[in-house]
Parts: structure tokens; sequence; C-alpha cells
């Protein structure tokens, strides 16, 4: 399971003993921006970042059941919980620790669940490509304890994120009665949350 995923890349969710992958976290680690100021840009201040990461869940046939996301932070069957919104991100630089983690318990999920797509939208419109360092790690564990990371985007400095400010993660799927998982990593063209399920149901289910 200690695999560092490539875009587009699919895994089954088989741990190295054998054991199927109960439970999965979403991490996502951000900062603000410096702005410089004042007579010859000599005072530099901190400009708070807003990132959202979001869960949609969807049912075999691709239809939305529900999501997950700053306003509304656990599913119905409460297999899907998320920690709550940061407004601002590492205002005093990178901590190391994840800003947003959202939990997904495999088996709380609803029968009726076949896709669980994980997305990120930068809520007051800042460019990926303009925050100094943004993170998103998939793994086993808890909030408090990672045992084994097996998907991570920069989307900070990576190529191709620059201009934008939304982007599909992944998607866990289940195909056979068993869940597997797509590292999509891809930006999207879209500016609000509800697009960016929209562009998931659309693309990437």
């Amino acid at each position: 399971m200690a695999i560092n995923l490539q875009k587009g890349q699919r895994i089954s969710l088989e741990k190295s003993n054998g054991a199927k992958l109960q439970s999965v976290c979403v991490g996502i680690n951000w900062g603000a921006i410096e702005k410089k100021g004042g007579l010859f840009g000599m005072s530099k201040t901190k400009e708070a970042v807003d990132l959202d990461g979001s869960c949609a869940l969807f049912n075999e046939q691709k239809q939305l059941l529900e999501v997950v996301y700053f306003g509304n932070l656990q599913s119905k069957d409460h297999a899907v919980k998320h920690s709550g919104d940061d407004l601002t991100g590492d205002i005093n630089g990178n901590d190391g620790l994840d800003n947003e983690v959202i939990t997904l318990d495999f088996s709380r999920l609803n029968g009726s669940v076949g896709y669980v797509a994980f997305v990120l939208n930068s809520f007051r419109g800042h460019d990926f490509g303009t925050i100094p360092f943004a993170s998103i790690r998939i793994y086993e564990g808890t909030p408090s304890r990672v045992n084994e990371v097996f998907a991570t985007y920069d989307i900070a400095s990576g190529p191709g994120f620059a201009g934008h400010v939304s982007m599909v993660m992944g998607v866990f799927y289940k195909k056979n009665g068993e869940w597997k998982f797509n590292a999509i990593g891809e930006p999207t063209k879209d500016k609000k949350l509800q697009e960016t399920v929209d562009t998931v149901a659309k693309n990437y289910l």
C-alpha cells in the first residue's frame, strides 16, 4: 500500500497483509499568501486562503446522493465525516499538519453508494499557483494518526494547477463488491463546488 500514485492510476484497497482497507482519510494542508506592502514593499502581511475539501456520494447509476462539505459535516450514514472549515491556511508557515481532513469508513457506507469522489475548491478564488504551499494526501489512518500514505498531490507547484481554483482529487468506486481507487488529480475550470461535482459526474465516474 505504501505507493505514491500517479495521476490516472487505479489501485485496489487491499493491504500488504491481504486485509481490505476499512477507512481512509483525505488531508489537505496549505499556507496563507504573503503580501508585500508599504514603502518600497518592505512590510509583509498574510492574506488568508480558504481551500475547501468536499466529498460527493453517488449511487451506481451515477446519480448524486449527497455532498459532505463545510456546510454539511457528516453523511447521513455517518460513514463520511469532515473536520470542519479552515478559513485561513497556515498563517505562520507550514506546520506539517492537515488543515482539513475528511474521513471515510467503508464499513458504514450505505449499500446504495457506488462512488465516493473527493474534490477541492478555492472558496475565494485564489489561483492554486499563487498559494505558497498546498498538498493533499490520501492515507490509511485517522485525523491524528497516519498509517500509510497512498496518494499525494502538490497543487501549489505541480504542473497544470496554476490558473485553476478547483480540482478533482480522486474517486473511490465499487467494482464486483470491492472498493478501488482512481487517483485523478486533475484541475477543472469550475469556480463553485456544485460545478465541480457536476464535472465529476460527467467525466470521472
